[in-house]
């Protein structure tokens, strides 16, 4: 019987849930995108700023892309806090 490859959807599950599941690839991971949110809010700030007020759309589309990766982080920082709570639980039974 002939294996079949894995597709690309798969993979990126498995590691997914590979990240999720583990504390401390999750915390790395909330931590790159933490950083990557913070060097976004400094460079629309300092380095493009001028930039960003030729246009309102630029301006309105850059700054609604660095709510939405704020808001990501605030959730994966929610559900890590949420994971770490039922760890703990599950472990002192």
């Amino acid at each position: 019987m002939k294996k079949r490859r894995a597709s690309q959807w798969e993979v990126d599950k498995a590691t997914a849930a590979g990240i999720l599941k583990d504390r401390g690839m999750r915390r790395r991971a909330l931590g790159g995108f933490a950083t990557a949110m913070l060097a976004m809010f400094a460079i629309g700030l300092w380095a493009i700023d001028g930039w960003l007020a030729e246009s309102v759309w630029r301006f309105a589309i850059y700054w609604l892309f660095c709510a939405g990766l704020a808001m990501f982080v605030m959730l994966f920082a929610l559900f890590d806090a949420l994971s770490v709570i039922k760890e703990e639980r599950d472990r002192s039974e």
